[in-house]
């Protein structure tokens, strides 16, 4: 079958789609191979799956710009490679793999051809087994990596191998765990109040407070017991139940004089609490650095010094944003020339700028 892959067009694409290798009959180069085909099914970043091409190398050009090469294969060694790659998919990756396979003519050596693995994107997560370890690797760029920690978990839980963090049941909280006037109040300020239905009905693992989120509830596979999902906690939970359970989820926040740490604190506040009442008390202290200033020498004399609807957006982003598994507190810092605000994890796959945003007059 052909499917109509055109070598031009694929040495023009970005490297995380491409993978380029001059040969493959060496068995460390089939690992690769293989490794990089599992990357590709896993696709953590959501491009659709990839190409590793055979017979062909990256180089530089005379103007130091980087350029395929095609070295191309003999017939019994494209045989070779493609028998020994097909199997080494087989054995080794879980569950195994079965990419596609074109072979094309080497535009620069009619003698020998070009083989390409073309794979698709699973909605399964693969792992590749190497001696006694099995490992997941995904595409980072134009490199493929093992996938660990916040990596790891992300693709785990884009697989549904896992249940994302917020949707999990957390055991050690229940229903007393609930601040049942505050959870009255946010459904009262989000208009999902039914009058027909007790609020108490919500305090199950059937009822849902709107449409596209899950019961705040689950039923433990043991004794049936129900326990909060972790999202309801942070929604919901009373305050000493939220610290007792990750204490680090609070917000920091300090206001200098000046412009940098040096200078003494004036103000320190630890905010705790459910998300929501965090925010709200966040908002509250930050709504008086979003004063009107006064400036006799600019062509706008009057300047609000910081919007409030881009402190609240950045606010709110970095609250519901954060990675509530690390050990760090959401820290928002004020000074007299900007605001900083610091949320802990990382950015969403693919985006390779920094973590800190940044709030200036």
């Amino acid at each position: 079958m052909n499917y109509n892959i055109d070598l031009k067009e694929l040495s023009a694409r970005e490297s995380e789609k491409v993978e380029w290798k001059e040969n493959g009959d060496d068995k460390e180069v089939v690992k690769s191979i293989v490794k990089t085909i599992s990357a590709f099914a896993n696709d953590i970043a959501n491009i659709g799956g990839g190409y590793v091409v055979c017979g062909a190398k990256e180089i530089k050009d005379e103007f130091g710009f980087q350029k395929v090469f095609y070295t191309g294969l003999s017939s019994d060694k494209l045989k070779e490679i493609e028998g020994k790659v097909l199997a080494h998919c087989r054995d080794n990756v879980s569950p195994s793999l079965s990419p596609l396979v074109q072979e094309l003519d080497n535009p620069e050596n009619k003698t020998t051809r070009i083989l390409v693995f073309i794979i698709m994107a699973s909605n399964k997560a693969h792992t590749y087994r190497d001696g006694e370890t099995s490992n997941y690797y995904v595409r980072a760029g134009k490199e493929t990596r093992e996938a660990r920690n916040g990596i790891l978990i992300r693709l785990l839980t884009s697989k549904q191998e896992i249940v994302p963090f917020d949707k999990r049941p957390n055991p050690n909280v229940g229903e007393a765990d609930i601040d049942t006037l505050l959870f009255r109040d946010c459904m009262n300020e989000m208009k999902l109040i039914q009058p027909s239905k007790p609020l108490e009905n919500y305090f199950s693992d059937k009822e849902q407070i709107a449409e596209f989120v899950p019961p705040l509830f689950v039923k433990k596979s043991l004794d049936g017991e129900l326990c909060l999902r972790n999202f309801a906690l942070f929604m919901f939970g009373k305050k000493g139940s939220i610290s007792l359970n990750f204490p680090d989820a609070y917000t920091s926040l300090s206001i200098y004089d000046g412009t940098d740490r040096s200078e003494s604190t004036a103000e320190r506040h630890l905010l705790t609490g459910s998300i929501i009442e965090q925010a709200k008390k966040a908002m509250e202290l930050l709504n008086a650095q979003a004063y009107t200033v006064f400036d006799k020498t600019s062509v706008k004399p009057n300047q609000v010094k910081y919007p409030i609807r881009a402190l609240q957006e950045a606010l709110i982003n970095a609250i519901v944003h954060r990675d509530y598994e690390i050990p760090d507190p959401i820290r928002i810092t004020v000074f007299s020339d900007r605001i900083e605000i610091k949320s802990p994890g990382s950015l969403h796959w693919g985006v390779v700028s920094g973590r800190q945003s940044k709030s200036t007059p």
